[in-house]
């Protein structure tokens, strides 16, 4: 039996343990907190825009477990926000015990409240994982699914400090990448004046904490806009999100809400006394971060090097997916690289060739786009969706964006690669 182990839990980590396990090997899924999903914990938003295509296209390849759970367990479908058509919202407050179902019932073991200290490494190969209870954890393949955010040094040192975010390094310890313990360089996505790093770009608002007018409005109608007083806009602000598709004028000018479960609020953090003097949120507060009203958690902090089929350079066994793999922003882009993630691990130990997502896919250009620019220093700096920005207007030029499901499945089918990841491979 081959045995792919699988450092971290959030959306990547677990759809590169669910490929894996799909392919017939033995998975173990290593998670530092108490909570699989990582920062899809406080997200909720898919479908938008061209993420509606690259989720068929996941699920026309054998790949949809995660996304008709998210579809199942939404809030609101259809949706339009500034720059957004037909998103979708999963409920964040009963998402995760939904995922962790799913992967059980696949037979993924699954770790939790378990931090990776080291690797043991023999010449180019992982033999195994040092846990921080001094256990030694083999495996034939590993996929690095850590990501990129904090730790709460980095956030000290490239954005306001610990914003005490979804990811509690305080309390389950900071962030271990398995790629730089095996020795890795790691490359560090910049923001436009070169510095490093880049800020999560939305807080989550309390419901109850909102007027009672917004809360039914937002609760009935998945999104509300609140005008911000000229006097409050900071135009510059935007330029420090991850999130570069909602750097738009819409969002500089105007508060968007969503709901997720939470009211998602679309910028990377508000001053408290200044969200606090726009009408009907005179009482609110933040659920994540905790201190969005100074700042919130930095990211682009530690992605591997790798090439499009998301093995890590220099390592023969190490795969890598979600923001670990390139500089991604989304929950749809982090699961699509863990399919193919964890479903290459499986392919290394059998010695088979391994699968690439073809450009004539939207996942395959995306995935190649993204490391050619990251080639070049300005690519680094750039930041790369299928819901926005540079990419999404690429899609659209490449004919690559549809929402007709049946032309998606067809395109994926004339690929070669219908059903894909449904298929056991030991």
């Amino acid at each position: 039996m081959i045995r792919v182990i699988v450092a971290g839990g959030g959306w990547s980590g677990c759809a590169a343990a669910l490929s894996a396990a799909k392919a017939g090997a033995q998975v173990l899924l290593i998670e530092r907190t108490d909570l699989l999903l990582g920062t899809g914990l406080v997200g909720g938003i898919f479908r938008n825009n061209g993420r509606y295509t690259a989720a068929e296209e996941a699920i026309a390849m054998g790949g949809g477990d995660l996304f008709v759970a998210m579809d199942a367990n939404s809030r609101h479908k259809g949706i339009q926000f500034p720059g957004h058509n037909h998103a979708s919202f999963y409920d964040v407050t009963t998402m995760e015990p939904l995922v962790k179902k799913i992967l059980q019932n696949y037979g993924v073991e699954i770790r939790m409240m378990t931090r990776i200290i080291d690797v043991q490494k023999y010449g180019k190969k992982l033999q195994a994982l040092l846990l921080d209870s001094g256990e030694l954890v083999k495996g034939d393949a590993f996929v690095d699914a850590t990501g990129t955010a904090g730790s709460m040094g980095n956030c000290l040192t490239y954005g306001n400090g610990c914003a005490m975010c979804v990811l509690r390094c305080p309390s389950f310890g900071p962030r271990v990448s398995v790629t730089a313990k095996a020795d890795v360089k790691e490359i560090l996505g910049q923001r436009a004046d070169g510095s490093f790093g880049a800020m999560s770009g939305s807080c989550k608002l309390n419901k109850d904490s909102l007027s009672e007018e917004i809360r039914l409005q937002l609760e009935s109608d998945g999104v509300v806009i609140l005008p911000i007083p000229e006097k409050l806009r900071k135009k510059n602000s935007l330029a420090k999100k991850a999130c570069s598709q909602y750097a738009l004028p819409a969002y500089a000018e105007n508060l968007v809400l969503l709901d997720t479960g939470h009211a998602k609020l679309m910028t990377p953090y508000f001053p408290l006394e200044d969200l606090r003097s726009i009408a009907g949120l005179e009482r609110v507060r933040f659920e994540d971060p905790y201190a969005g009203g100074i700042g919130n958690s930095m990211r682009y902090l530690g992605i591997a090097p790798c090439d499009d089929t998301l093995k890590v350079d220099g390592v023969d066994n190490l795969f890598c997916s979600g923001e670990k793999s390139m500089i991604l922003v989304g929950h749809t882009e982090a699961v699509v690289t863990g399919l193919l993630a964890g479903h290459n691990a499986v392919r290394y130990g059998l010695d088979m060739r391994y699968l690439t997502y073809p450009r004539t896919l939207a996942v395959g250009d995306f995935i190649s786009f993204i490391h050619g620019q990251m080639l070049q220093e300005e690519g680094k700096k750039m930041r790369y969706t299928f819901s926005g920005g540079l990419y999404f207007a690429r899609m659209q030029e490449m004919g690559l964006y549809s929402v007709n499901r049946l032309e998606i499945s067809e395109r994926v089918v004339a690929a070669g690669l219908g059903d894909i990841f449904s298929g056991c491979l030991v």
